[in-house]
């Protein structure tokens, strides 16, 4: 489920201040494992929103510990954040809004750069590279990088599966050479584990694409391996010997779980019109 046609609750309008503070924006759904180290890292920031999707366990809880303001966006059978990154980032209090997800540390390089990058005038928004990890240890290759840091009154988060934000303020992208300015992200799943959440976002890429993509011979042939090649040699997993192989691998993977459910499901859809 994507979201494009649901009409998902909006922010109350509220005063939004624009002095130069900063908002911080978590979406949580059961993440009390690993929130504590995370709120610990941003709770020198103005605000904390917590936007939670109807947790079960002490996510809001440990929320609480740390001040946040804490508003709630039905779950219903949502699998994805998206359709909620809009309601909270537009549940915030200040004009500058950080989103972190709730698995991610903020460095104290990156906090003082924000507030250095919002004192200076600049109303870019800003492109931050991630660390990830992969089989134990974080890789050595370029960032992941993930649009995190604007202003709420120029920017929307469709909720869609994997989109960016849109945003009408220029974008700009913190250097890769100044690693202290990553967002660190903690995740690190198993093989099998990583392989069902690619499952679950391939099944959830298919409806937007079904329409709109046909893949031919060629592309069948070439896609999947020049996602492999991107990733090896112009991400630059090769540095990490083994593990930068299978990551590699998993890229191909998913492009080749992606196109096969969107080429069985052009190819199924006339016979099930039919019935």
């Amino acid at each position: 489920m994507n979201g494009e046609k649901q009409n998902w609750p909006k922010a109350e309008p509220h005063p939004v201040a624009d002095d130069g503070k900063i908002s911080v924006v978590i979406n949580t759904y059961n993440a009390e494992r690993q929130l504590r180290q995370v709120l610990e890292t941003v709770k020198d920031f103005d605000e904390i929103v917590v936007c939670d999707m109807e947790s079960t366990d002490h996510t809001r809880d440990i929320a609480t510990e740390f001040g946040a303001k804490i508003v709630i966006f039905p779950k219903g059978d949502l699998t994805i954040c998206e359709p909620a990154r809009d309601f909270a980032i537009h549940s915030a209090s200040n004009e500058w809004v950080l989103v972190v997800d709730a698995d991610e540390l903020v460095t104290t390089e990156l906090r003082e750069y924000l507030y250095n990058h919002v004192n200076s005038g600049s109303t870019d928004t800003l492109r931050i590279g991630r660390r990830n990890r992969f089989m134990g240890d974080f890789f050595t290759n370029s960032p992941d990088y993930q649009t995190r840091f604007f202003r709420q009154s120029t920017t929307t988060w469709p909720p869609i599966i994997h989109c960016l934000p849109e945003t009408t303020d220029k974008v700009s992208k913190i250097p890769a050479r100044r690693k202290e300015l990553f967002l660190v992200h903690l995740d690190d799943p198993w093989m099998s584990d990583k392989f069902s959440k690619m499952n679950r976002y391939t099944d959830q890429e298919v409806p937007k694409r079904v329409d709109r993509k046909h893949y031919g011979t060629v592309k069948l042939l070439v896609k999947p391996v020049w996602a492999f090649l991107r990733s090896l040699f112009i991400d630059g997993s090769i540095r990490d010997g083994r593990r930068g192989i299978l990551k590699a691998y998993s890229s191909m993977v998913y492009q080749i779980m992606l196109i096969s459910k969107v080429t069985e499901h052009q190819i199924r859809k006339p016979d099930s019109d039919e019935n």
